[in-house]
This record gives structure tokens, C-alpha cells and sequence, in this order.
């Protein structure tokens, strides 16, 4: 069986993620998007928020599973008998980072990184960039999916809310 993760932090998750993790699906038996839970970084919303988030996204994809890393991925992939990994490259400058960690992590494990490139209409998406303008109240209804939207309008309203704006 062909089995392969799709780390990151997904918060939130992205319709640029979902392209990358639907391509993977179809190129291996079964895929593990990884969930990055890493609790010194101040996230908008939790691992298991996100973890349910994608969860409901990710319904639709029969071999796709979700699931919470924390620490190395390489360490998660070897308990798991994982040894590829799926990254989304959008530019350039992602392989020149992407191809250090990818060469770091095989000399950790057993694993391989498999580059795939992102979709051209989602080259520019990244979370954080999601999150600012949705921050300032742009639309970002196109760039996550329905639910995903519905949570982050609602989740940066309370902030707002509780800091007084």
C-alpha cells in the first residue's frame, strides 16, 4: 500500500490545501494529512478545531484520514510506516526551503518528499495572508471552503469582541 502525509498547520485550512490534498489522494492509496500541534505557536484556532475542520472537508475522499503531529514529522511517519511526503510547492522560494527540509528529512527516516506543484489560481494562498485580510474584513469567501469560511468570520468576530474593537 501506498501510503503518504500532508503536514502543515491548516489554520485555516486553505482551498489551495484541498487542491494538494485531493491531487495526493489520487496518487496514493492512502493519505494522512498531519496536523501540526506544535503548542508554543499562537494559532487562531486549535489542533483539534483544525483537525475537525479538515475531518469535514475532507469527508468526501475515502483514503484520505486526518490526524495530529507533534514533534518530528519523520518521527510520525516511521510509528506510522509512512514514506512519502506530499508538499505544495507555490513559488520558487517554497523549493528552496521545502528542498532543505525535504533533504534533512530523508536523513532522519525512511521517507521521500514529493513535490506537487499548486494549481495556478491558488499560487498566491497562504493561511496567514487568509487570515489577515479576513482580519480587515475582505472577502476570503473564495479562498476556503463554505465551512471553513463560517468559522473564521465567527471566530475573528469574538476576538474583535473580546478586545474591544
Amino acid at each position: 500500500m501506498r501510503r503518504a502525509v500532508c503536514p502543515g498547520s491548516f489554520d485555516p485550512i486553505t482551498n489551495g490545501h484541498l487542491d494538494i490534498i485531493s491531487r495526493a489522494s489520487k496518487l496514493f492509496d492512502e493519505v494522512v494529512v498531519a496536523v501540526g500541534v506544535n503548542k508554543s505557536k499562537n494559532r487562531l484556532f486549535s489542533a483539534e478545531e483544525r483537525m475537525q475542520m479538515l475531518r469535514d472537508v475532507c469527508d468526501g475522499y475515502g483514503n484520505v484520514q486526518v490526524d495530529g503531529f507533534d514533534g518530528l514529522l519523520t518521527s510520525f511517519c516511521a510509528e506510522r510506516g509512512i514514506h512519502a511526503i506530499v508538499k505544495g510547492l507555490r513559488a520558487v522560494s517554497d523549493f528552496d526551503y521545502e528542498l532543505q527540509m525535504a533533504q534533512m528529512n530523508a536523513s532522519l527516516a525512511d521517507v521521500e518528499t514529493v513535490f506537487v506543484p499548486t494549481s495556478p489560481e491558488y499560487s498566491f494562498l497562504a493561511s496567514s495572508l487568509v487570515k489577515e485580510v479576513a482580519t480587515f474584513g475582505g472577502d476570503v469567501s473564495g479562498l476556503v471552503p463554505p465551512l471553513v469560511h463560517e468559522l473564521l468570520v465567527e471566530r475573528l468576530a469574538a476576538n474583535a469582541e473580546a478586545e474591544g474593537r
